[in-house]
């Protein structure tokens, strides 16, 4: 009897941006690998491909994720968001938009990542997730603002070598304001 083979490449199915990619990939291709050689799409960095800069953050189901560290066969059927998705169209995110308002950004190197991570960010805090410096993690506290500490801890995963930390932190800040106004707004709706 011949003894069984195993095969270390697949066809897997990324949903990236909103569009279904078919791709041959070797097990061991990293999500980064398959998204900037296989797909093109090179908004996502790479920087110290070990998982420590953040520049090649992009969101899994929303969530931030290293694309680095996250294998192209563990991201089949998640909803993957690149910089290249970010947009409405010709319309910036608001994320994109106050770093570009406030120059969180100076070679622009790390910015796709600190966008994608900003994004998380401002959803996770939304949604009650405590960080490290959060105060009052009790069940029954109010919703804890997104101070400057809060906003520099949570993104504190992404490295700018050119240390543009304060207009990445206004820039955040700026976003997730106009992000509690969307959803205030939305509620005021739902609810008249």
């Amino acid at each position: 009897m011949a003894p069984a083979t195993s095969s270390t490449s697949s066809v897997i199915t990324l949903n990236i941006n909103g569009e279904k990619h078919h791709l041959p990939v070797d097990h061991r291709t990293t999500l980064l690998d398959a998204l900037r050689e296989r797909l093109d799409l090179t908004g996502t960095k790479k920087g110290c491909d070990q998982g420590q800069c953040g520049a090649c953050t992009v969101l899994v189901d929303r969530r931030r994720a290293v694309s680095c560290l996250t294998l192209a066969v563990a991201a089949e059927g998640r909803e993957i968001t690149t910089i290249e998705g970010v947009a409405d169209g010709d319309e910036l995110h608001p994320v994109q938009q106050a770093f570009l308002d406030l120059d969180g950004y100076q070679c622009g190197y790390c910015t796709p990542g600190q966008i994608c991570s900003a994004i998380a960010v401002i959803e996770e805090h939304a949604a009650g997730l405590p960080s490290a410096v959060t105060e009052d993690l009790s069940p029954d506290a109010a919703p804890q603002p997104l101070t400057p500490e809060e906003i520099r801890e949570r993104m504190s995963g992404n490295l700018c070598r050119c240390g543009a930390y304060v207009s990445i932190v206004q820039a955040v800040a700026r976003a997730a304001g106009a992000h509690a106004e969307n959803r205030t707004a939305g509620t005021k709706e739902t609810t008249a």
